[in-house]
């Protein structure tokens, strides 16, 4: 579990004047102390994401200010006030991740629009990547498409998926708040309640935007955590973070863009053939989220005896885990079958990519040890879903099934490795990893009559589509 759940601690910052700054951070307790629960500090005007003031949200707005940006922070006020939509004011997310694009990412380097020549290079890499990838696995190509992103372009397009991943978890700790006064006080204090239902939209708008505008200078793709966060169908990578991703590693840089376009393009094959595996693993996320539960009793105290002189008493009441989640059997059930998904997913992404690099690419080895090492200790990508909704997306066992898919493979060959993905209870399970010699070798289930009975049962007019159909046959997935 993450020390920071549900998204109510910020990443540090550097602070803006360098080394003395830093010994001011310290000094002042800043930097590395308690995180600001709700992200106030990430406000613009503030002196930066967790900048000065930011122990209290209206000194972060207003402490700094000089008087030009006044009028963005009145403007900023009048947006959180006036929010009446779900759980998470995303446009206010969406603002605030592209302020932090506009920034520059951690290493220095400032977003810009990708040209056409960097758009023919990724191109070129997917396709090739595709043409490798149809001799190690009997997956069609799932890109009908390949684009190169800015960081500002990667930030829109996936805030649809992170709207479907956090809202379930930012709704549950919204109506965990608002059970806690009884309903005769809710009847009278309708408009204090959704004042504060703005503003419980805004500061969870303004954690995920700050989160989602860091993560968006460090992420190659659209699948670097194991979930397909693009569009469907849409092989892409971030031509700026390849080039920074590759820049130490010794490797020249086209054999790194292909080698992220061959895991990029092996993504897609999965989820574009397998139909039921990305609401399978989105499922995870809102089971998680629905096992969530509220020490209301401890909040209960907090509010009796909140003195609204004092702003500071409910920030450490937050900061001392009112929201630390139970662990709840439900929660514990979900939280295994995310983790098992994930590592089947990353664990078959690697078997096949090394598979297709291996024989083509001297850097192989050294890009599959790198990119393993990042997603097991648990790279940037981790880090932000974990602050966001107090989730690991850690393939912990990630070698363990990379190992059982390439058994797989020797013992039953590439089609009988992926014709698995048929069907979820066709696939290994954690105990599976324990024992992958023993999976290996079982006789397994086939579940094609069983589907066939069903769907004639239902009335026979959807077939089940073949795995291995090309792209003009498998198109009917996507509207199944």
């Amino acid at each position: 579990m993450s020390d920071t759940p549900f998204g109510f601690g910020l990443p540090p910052e550097e602070p803006e004047d360098g080394d003395e700054g830093k010994e001011k951070d310290q000094q002042s307790g800043g930097g590395q102390g308690p995180a600001n629960p709700f992200g106030f500090g990430g406000l613009p005007g503030a002196g930066g994401f967790g900048g000065p003031g930011a122990d209290n949200p209206l000194a972060a707005m207003f402490g700094s200010l000089n008087p030009t940006d006044l009028g963005a922070a009145f403007q900023q006020l009048g947006q959180m006030l006036s929010y009446e939509g779900g759980p998470v004011n995303w446009e206010m997310a969406k603002q605030i991740a592209r302020q932090t694009v506009a920034q520059g990412a951690p290493d220095g380097t400032k977003d810009a629009s990708v040209g056409p020549a960097e758009r023919r290079t990724v191109e070129e890499a997917v396709r090739l990547a595709d043409l490798w990838l149809d001799d190690v696995t009997s997956l069609p190509s799932g890109a009908a498409s390949a684009v190169a992103w800015s960081r500002a372009e990667w930030v829109e397009a996936t805030l649809p998926a992170w709207q479907e991943l956090v809202d379930p978890v930012a709704e549950r700790v919204g109506a965990a708040m608002g059970d806690v006064l009884p309903e005769e006080m809710q009847a009278m204090a309708g408009p204090l309640i959704g004042m504060m239902r703005s503003m419980g939209g805004a500061m969870f708008g303004t954690q995920i935007g700050q989160a989602v505008g860091v993560l968006a200078g460090e992420v190659v793709g659209s699948t670097d955590i194991g979930l397909p966060l693009g569009p469907a169908r849409k092989a892409a990578l971030l031509p700026a973070n390849v080039e920074s991703f590759g820049k130490d590693l010794g490797v020249p840089q086209e054999e790194v863009r292909l080698y992220l376009a061959l895991r990029e393009a092996a993504h897609q094959r999965l989820f574009a053939h397998v139909p039921w595996l990305r609401s399978h693993l989105f499922g995870a996320v809102d089971g998680y989220a629905r096992g969530i539960k509220v020490d209301t009793a401890k909040l209960e105290d907090v509010v009796g005896q909140f003195d609204p002189q004092n702003p500071e008493q409910l920030q450490d009441a937050l900061q001392q885990g009112m929201f630390q989640p139970e662990d709840t059997p439900e929660q514990k059930a979900a939280l295994a079958r995310l983790e098992t998904a994930l590592a089947l997913v990353e664990g078959w992404v690697d078997a096949v990519v090394h598979a297709a690099a291996k024989p083509r690419l001297s850097s192989a080895d050294a890009l599959r040890e790198t990119l393993r090492r990042r997603r097991a200790t648990g790279g940037p990508a981790e880090q932000t879903f974990a602050t966001l909704i107090g989730l690991e997306l850690r393939p912990r066992r990630l070698r363990d099934a990379s190992r059982l898919w390439a058994s797989l493979t020797d013992a039953r060959g590439v089609d009988g490795r992926d014709a698995l993905w048929h069907h979820p209870d066709m696939l290994p399970t954690a105990t599976d990893l324990d024992d992958p010699d023993g999976f290996v070798h079982r006789e397994q289930l086939d579940f094609s009559e069983l589907d066939k009975m069903l769907g004639e049962a239902a009335g026979g007019s959807h077939r089940k589509p073949d795995l291995r159909e090309k792209d003009d046959e498998a198109g009917g997935d996507d509207a199944q």
